[in-house]
């Protein structure tokens, strides 16, 4: 209840609620009690195969609202117009969305009254994804959500768990307070802060071709940078994003740039920030490569494998050489003389501010979830607890904000 009565966007609101086929439709019930408790009126409209998952008299219940599903009451005929509805609501909230209803929507598919109402929406339209993890990882579905993004879908990122196929993995719908919470901050009267700010992003890890079968990397999952792109997103940046390999999936409303190798990111990045306001090299670029890739896949012998390594080019030395006015922050990642090290870097590549983690604190570094950090200018150091990523990433871009 405590994220219900900090959803004070939400009080005099039309929200239409979208419930599609899915086993998470049992949570539409909490939603829309969220959103009504909130202070907001809730209209639902449910696909047929919603029905089989939760009753009509459920939701009407609740949202004190006669529930649609088809486009006319078969008693009387009256019909239930999907344009009055797009004109009505404030938002058009679809959870849970089906893989099946999102491929619907890329398509401008209307077989149903839930879809016609996305087509006539002039609102903003979220959808919290629901189904099983390898649906959700299907790049037909990456793909649809994407598209969506692309369209300024807002998409309540499904969490990881276990789902009603007995896996455990991503694609149950995210809880009902996050997803009011969601819908809350559409309607935040605050404009988005860094609005018309074009900001760069380098993440993840590149790849250096030893032969078409081997290649020297590192282990950077991309989760900092891609936190750090998600957040300055959400305050409304538009953002570049210069991804090595990972398994992540891009944020909504992010422009992201696939690239493998140090050279490819450095080509990138510096053609992306010649156009920005600012950069943060979040990347963990090789800084060898191999002199001379095989074109073939070198064969084990008796003898020792030799592979001569040439510097890569300095991307954040190339940047801060010509930053101008623009903003730029490092990443350090040290093992020993930290601070030391992070300094030097500071200086040496221009940085407004670096952040600096040590493989040596547990809980930080490569892969998981959380990242202990320090922050580090001319004026001093700012050292961060052990938190998430995401919340690392909203003390990064509040830094930031403040330098602008």
């Amino acid at each position: 209840m405590e994220q219900t009565n900090a959803c004070n966007n939400l009080k005099g609101r039309h929200i239409l609620l979208g419930i599609t086929g899915s086993i998470a439709a049992y949570k539409a019930a909490m939603v829309c009690r969220l959103l009504k408790t909130a202070g907001a009126e809730v209209q639902v409209v449910m696909t047929a195969l919603a029905k089989e998952f939760i009753t009509p008299l459920t939701m009407a219940t609740l949202s004190k609202n006669p529930i649609l599903v088809e486009f006319f009451d078969p008693e009387n005929g009256q019909w239930n117009s999907h344009v009055k509805l797009g004109e009505w609501a404030d938002c058009f909230l679809i959870a849970p969305a089906t893989a099946n209803t999102m491929a619907k929507m890329v398509g401008g598919i209307a077989d149903n009254l839930l879809l016609t109402s996305y087509l006539s929406a002039r609102c903003p339209v979220v959808v919290a994804p629901a189904m099983d993890l390898d649906m959700y990882a299907h790049p037909a579905t990456q793909q649809n959500l994407r598209i969506l993004a692309d369209r300024h879908v807002g998409i309540v990122e499904p969490g990881d768990g276990e789902l009603a196929s007995g896996l455990v993995g991503k694609g149950r719908m995210a809880e009902p307070d996050e997803i009011v919470a969601f819908v809350n901050e559409l309607f935040s009267e605050k404009k988005k802060s860094l609005e018309g700010k074009h900001f760069v992003v380098t993440a993840g890890a590149t790849i250096e071709s030893i032969d078409p079968v081997r290649f020297i990397s590192n282990h950077s999952s991309g989760k900092m940078g891609y936190a750090i792109s998600e957040e300055l997103a959400r305050r409304g940046a538009r953002v570049t994003l210069v991804s090595g390999r990972t398994a992540l999936d891009c944020p909504p409303g992010v422009d992201r740039v696939d690239v493998l190798s140090a050279d490819e990111m450095y080509e990138a990045t510096v053609e992306a920030y010649g156009r920005s306001d600012g950069g943060v090299m979040c990347a963990a670029v090789a800084d060898y490569t191999p002199l001379e890739a095989a074109d073939h896949k070198l064969k084990k012998s008796d003898d020792d494998l030799v592979i001569r390594l040439r510097r890569t080019r300095d991307i954040a030395a190339r940047l801060g050489a010509e930053k101008g006015s623009r903003l730029l922050v490092g990443f350090a990642l040290e093992t020993d003389h930290e601070e030391v090290n992070a300094e030097s870097k500071l200086h040496k590549k221009h940085f407004d501010f670096i952040v600096l983690n040590s493989l040596r604190d547990a809980g930080a570094g490569f892969r998981g979830d959380t990242n202990k950090v320090a922050l580090i200018d001319d004026h001093g150091r700012e050292d961060l607890p052990l938190m998430s990523k995401r919340d690392v990433a909203v003390h990064i871009v509040d830094k930031m904000e403040s330098l602008l």
